[in-house]
């Protein structure tokens, strides 16, 4: 039988790849999300619940009388500086949202779930590469509100039974490589778009003296003296979640889980340039600004561990690769714009 899905979240950036993964392999889909920061027309033709994770009422009407046998959420808040400007938004969204999920599943006897966390549940690196076993201290409001959703589903497994997989990504990035769906964000604030949008500005003509494009410390302890951090492609993020969910519908995942998700490869913030650079046939220049507060010089993961039970491998590993797909899907995005 076709496996029914729900994608709390599809809407967004990740969220919209594995509608299209999960429609591409036949199963069901269902879109659950309040398109404050997803797009609409991203979910293709999968079926559109409109609610709010705050808003238990939405989930029950979404979940009562329905079968899934998977849900997938993704509905979280992501802006770092965001969580710390606004951390109550983000604790009600993040981790009151996500409790509303729980118990509405729990009360409609929904209970194998796929969960996007985030390696900022690590905080700042003590080993390399970060395996499953780090220490887990976040360093700021967007790292905790993840792992206390993930403390929350190891306590809904040993009271209640809700089988889960928790996928920890390092640095999401590039596009569906056919430009089906691509990265939008409002603001934007992921490396590799905002060095395609300054190349796409070139592209249109533009002065590369007038770059507003900064590069945020160049004195870190690392080869070129910029941040390095583990790029990992949607689609293979997307395999991931799959092969994850398929392992709960067959019974082979029980209990809580967690796994990294990362190539295992550091690019720095001037090789993402210089990829760009090469992509777009662009003389991308930047600023140099001062270090972010809390920003780690290295951050690349292990996922040995997703290797060898989930059999997951990427594909899409070099980061000139990666590229390709972003600038193929902003170069269609901004022709029909």
């Amino acid at each position: 039988m076709t496996p029914n899905v729900l994608v709390v979240g599809g809407a967004g950036y990740i969220g919209s790849h594995l509608c299209l993964a999960l429609r591409e392999r036949g199963w069901g889909v269902t879109v659950f999300d309040n398109c404050s920061r997803g797009w609409r027309d991203a979910i293709g033709d999968a079926a559109l619940v409109e609610g709010d994770l705050r808003q238990p009422d939405d989930l029950q009407r979404c979940l009562d009388g329905a079968h899934f046998d998977l849900v997938m959420h993704f509905a979280a808040l992501a802006y770092v500086g965001e969580s710390v400007s606004k951390p109550a938004l983000n604790y009600q969204n993040n981790v009151v949202g996500s409790l509303n999920l729980f118990e509405a599943m729990r009360a409609t006897g929904h209970h194998r779930l796929v969960f996007s966390s985030t390696c900022a549940t690590y905080g700042n690196p003590v080993e390399r590469p970060i395996t499953e076993a780090h220490p887990q201290r976040p360093v700021n409001p967007y790292g905790r509100t993840k792992l206390m959703v993930e403390q929350a589903l190891a306590d809904y497994a040993a009271a209640y039974g809700l089988n889960s997989a928790s996928l920890r990504y390092f640095n999401a990035a590039g596009c569906d490589p056919a430009g089906r769906v691509g990265e939008r964000h409002e603001p934007e604030t992921h490396l590799i778009p905002l060095v395609l949008q300054e190349a796409l500005r070139l592209h249109r003509g533009g002065d590369p003296a007038a770059t507003a494009l900064r590069v945020f410390g160049d004195d870190f302890d690392t080869d070129d003296g910029t941040c390095v951090r583990d790029y990992i492609h949607v689609q293979d993020l997307a395999k991931a979640h799959l092969l994850a969910g398929e392992r709960l519908i067959n019974g082979r995942l029980r209990g809580a889980h967690a796994f990294n998700l990362g190539n295992g490869l550091g690019y720095s913030v001037l090789q993402v340039i210089d990829a760009c650079r090469r992509v777009t046939g662009q003389p991308i220049s930047y600023q140099v600004a001062a270090r972010r507060a809390g920003d780690p010089a290295w951050l690349v993961g292990s996922a040995d561990k997703a290797h060898q039970q989930l059999q997951w491998q990427p594909t899409i590993t070099a980061i000139d690769d990666i590229v390709v797909s972003a600038w193929r899907w902003l170069l269609l995005h901004s022709q029909a714009d």
